[in-house]
């Protein structure tokens, strides 16, 4: 740990005071660290259930709002009441967009990754994660979920990979593929570029029935319909560290609020009302942390610990949500456990050159502990630097 910038802040929960501190007072950049500050400001902002759609009835119209719900039509929350509801209904629907005010893309982040998986775009209505699947069907042809985008598909003889991949153009929908025969088992995510025009017609096309669109203000005598279950959300959105979800719940907790959808205005209301207890003010610029504008210190990020656990006030809940070592998540292949039982639950963080672990420990002798360890600016690879984070928390396990 000594050629590159290491934090670290040990904290007994029991007896409310710091273990250990080695450059905690230093701001690192925390990668996806930053959804647990996401989740916080979720747990204050939002219920027991994600709020999907808010709408009123006029005469024989039924005019709806997005509220930016990630869990609306989502590959693995499968939420469906909110999309139930609009199938259902015997009015013509219209759909009231923009009131999301934002960038398609958050502060900082980098452009060049557009057409990976994890960069999905941001909006107010996102549909299937906001990103499509690219895989080889039976017939040995590429194929596309959402099958409404198969007419944007292009082969492309002059685009010659070295291995089978997909391609989308920046700026459109356009995914070039190369002609040579599609790998029997090939899978590819890319996140579509979302426009208004094409949440539209993709909506229409799942609920087979016609959308209008409009452009009108939230009236006050609004009602609301509540999607996914939020422990839930929660789950899907920590474990994996999903940073479409992040992003989108920073929007439903601005829609909850603010009755429109900007993340800046939740951002701040939470740093100056939710966080205004923590030792060093966050530098916090986006949900997901893919951003490296964002800048926490360990000791905050323990502060967070201690705030979150406190706002569940249920450790097994708590813990369930939580990547959980040998278990599930992002953390299941870097710890083992003792004799099948975990004992760290902690939130990783990873982007080039940093990487990062805060959560929760139990050692052998019961002693609850939290902690932020944080290591920024090294160039040997991740894997070394995850191990020796693993050896120590593991003996800390075993020894206090």
């Amino acid at each position: 740990m000594n050629d590159h910038f290491t934090g670290f802040a040990l904290y007994d929960l029991d007896k409310q005071q710091m273990v250990y501190e080695l450059n905690d007072d230093k701001y690192y950049n925390p990668a996806s660290n930053t959804k647990l500050f996401t989740f916080y400001t979720s747990l204050c902002m939002l219920g027991d259930s994600i709020p999907a759609l808010q709408y009123v009835t006029r005469g024989d119209s039924l005019i709806f709002w997005a509220t930016g719900d990630p869990s609306f039509l989502h590959s693995d929350l499968k939420a469906t009441r909110a999309l139930n509801f609009l199938k259902n209904s015997k009015k013509q629907l219209y759909f009231s967009s923009g009131r999301y005010t934002g960038n398609f893309y958050g502060s900082g982040w980098p452009w060049s990754d557009y057409n990976d998986y994890y960069q999905a775009e941001i909006n107010e209505l996102p549909l299937e994660d906001n990103v499509a699947l690219l895989y080889a069907g039976t017939d040995g042809k590429l194929k596309i979920k959402p099958a409404y985008l198969t007419d944007y598909l292009r082969r492309d003889s002059t685009y010659r990979p070295k291995a089978f991949n997909v391609q989308r153009n920046f700026l459109d929908n356009h995914f070039t593929y190369p002609a040579m025969p599609v790998p029997k088992n090939f899978k590819q995510e890319i996140p579509w570029k979302t426009s208004p025009s094409l949440t539209l017609a993709m909506l229409q096309d799942t609920l087979k029935r016609f959308v209008d669109e409009v452009h009108q203000p939230l009236p006050p005598d609004a009602k609301t319909i509540y999607n996914a279950n939020a422990d839930s959300v929660y789950r899907r959105f920590l474990q994996p560290s999903d940073n479409f979800i992040a992003e989108q719940l920073l929007l439903v907790c601005s829609s909850v609020k603010f009755k429109v959808l900007n993340k800046d205005s939740v951002i701040n209301y939470a740093t100056k009302n939710l966080l205004n207890d923590l030792p060093d003010k966050p530098e916090w610029a986006d949900g997901s942390g893919l951003s490296r504008y964002n800048l926490f210190t360990p000791r905050s990020i323990v502060k967070l610990l201690c705030k979150i656990q406190a706002k569940v006030n249920n450790d097994a809940l708590l813990h369930s949500m939580m990547p959980i070592g040998g278990v599930a998540g992002t953390i299941k292949n870097a710890y083992k456990t003792d004799n099948g039982v975990p004992f760290v639950w902690a939130k990783t963080g990873s982007i080039a050159n940093n990487h990062n672990q805060s959560g929760y420990l139990v050692t052998r002798k019961g002693r609850r502990l939290a902690f932020s360890f944080m290591n920024n600016n090294f160039t040997r690879p991740t894997s070394e630097i995850r191990g020796e984070m693993v050896r120590i928390m593991t003996f800390i396990r075993e020894n206090f």
